[in-house]
């Protein structure tokens, strides 16, 4: 029994000690013990646009970051990023560079800025951290980081997270500024905000995920975007047999005009999706709907808005009669861990029913060690309202994380 006491003593000592050498001695100490972080993405994506000239852009987006050994309970973070184009009037970047007038818009511009610089705090299990940030909200329906393109958006923002009830995170944000994939050279690619973002969910129940939201959207530079929505969603799954999973999601919102915003209306949102599968192969059927009033659909300004609605991005604004999207989708693990997803769009106006178009997507993507990510995607929108144009996109990439 004294042999079992003193070596339990010796490996209680040698966790302390382990745990003692883990926190840094000072901030000096924390500086030396950072890490650097290096993130590439080389990309080429072509568009062709009917009424436009195709558009051919090949660029390469680099991110060097570094964080200092968390000292504390205190951690920070700062990242460059940089955007090169080997012919950047191939393209047209949002209407920056006059040499690609014509031609389809890819909106990744050239640049060179200052990504992320945040401080924070951490004390029991409460978070806060403040400046600019990514900042992602449940499926980033409503705010998220625009991961897809090569300049993301973040936020010059505070942040308050809070996990101290069990399988419950709070979520508070305030956003003084957005900075958009645009870039600060576009005339929209930074919003002076005053937002205020509320998110809570519980992940406890028998069902699934509950999240209760209200985003409160003032935007002093774009102010018919400004915008007040409040919903909540339910998200989970369950085995339905040996080997099968049932997934399923719903959510439902309403918003109105809000703060600087001199609009007058009041949307719905809904969307619900299920899906069925295995380790291999699932199934999924999907359906959203944007409402529309007063000729002003439902607005989504600070969503990761290439997610949804097709990767053409056709709908990256909600068109004033609203939007409804039937969709199917399929993922497969294929041989030599290829990871197939396809899905098939059907949109239609949610206010008198016309008919926008058709879009079929499919994506391969594979990895490459534990640094390396190929991907190939391919996009195409087939119109059925003279309102939008007919529209192919085909991407190809690597990735690189360091």
């Amino acid at each position: 029994m004294k042999n079992l006491i003193h070596s339990l003593l010796l490996l209680g000592s040698a966790a302390a000690l382990s745990a003692a050498a883990a926190e840094p001695a000072s901030f000096a100490d924390a500086i030396s013990r950072g890490k650097f972080s290096v993130n590439a993405r080389l990309r080429y994506e072509s568009v062709r646009q009917s009424s436009l000239n195709d558009a051919n852009a090949l660029t390469l987006r680099t991110r060097l970051g570094f964080a200092p050994a968390t000292y504390h309970g205190w951690k920070a973070f700062v990242e460059a990023e940089n955007i090169v184009a080997a012919d950047g009037d191939a393209y047209s970047q949002a209407g920056l560079n006059p040499g690609g007038a014509g031609r389809a818009v890819v909106a990744d511009p050239e640049v060179t800025e200052l990504n992320q610089l945040y401080f924070g705090y951490t004390a029991d299990q409460t978070t806060v951290t403040v400046g600019r940030q990514r900042l992602v909200l449940d499926n980033a329906r409503f705010v998220g980081d625009v991961g897809w393109r090569q300049d993301m958006q973040t936020f010059d923002a505070v942040v308050v997270q809070d996990k101290s009830y069990a399988k419950t995170t709070l979520t508070y944000a305030y956003v003084d500024r957005v900075l958009r994939v645009f870039s600060r050279r576009h005339a929209q690619g930074q919003w002076d905000a005053k937002a205020h973002l509320f998110n809570a969910s519980y992940a406890g129940g028998s069902v699934g995920t509950v999240t209760g939201y209200g985003y409160l959207m003032d935007f002093k530079n774009s102010a018919a975007n400004s915008n007040a929505t409040y919903g909540a969603s339910l998200a989970g799954s369950r085995p339905v047999a040996d080997g099968l999973t049932l997934t399923y999601r719903a959510e439902a919102a309403v918003q109105s005009d809000y703060g600087s915003s001199t609009l007058s209306y009041s949307a719905n949102y809904g969307a619900l999706e299920a899906g069925l599968g295995n380790k291999t192969v699932t199934l999924g059927l999907g359906y959203e709907a944007l409402g529309s009033d007063n000729n002003i659909g439902f607005k989504t300004p600070l969503a990761t808005l290439h997610a949804f609605n097709g990767w053409a991005d056709l709908f990256l604004a909600t068109p004033a009669a609203g939007l409804r999207d039937t969709y199917g989708k399929v993922t497969v693990a294929l041989p030599q861990a290829v990871a197939l997803v396809a899905s098939y769009h059907d949109f239609t106006a949610d206010t008198g029913g016309t008919d926008f178009g058709t879009e079929a997507d499919i994506q391969l993507t594979r990895k490459f060690g534990t640094r390396f990510t190929a991907v190939a995607k391919y996009a195409d929108f087939r119109r059925d309202a003279p309102a939008f144009p007919n529209v192919r996109k085909l991407w190809l990439q690597v990735d690189f994380a360091f």
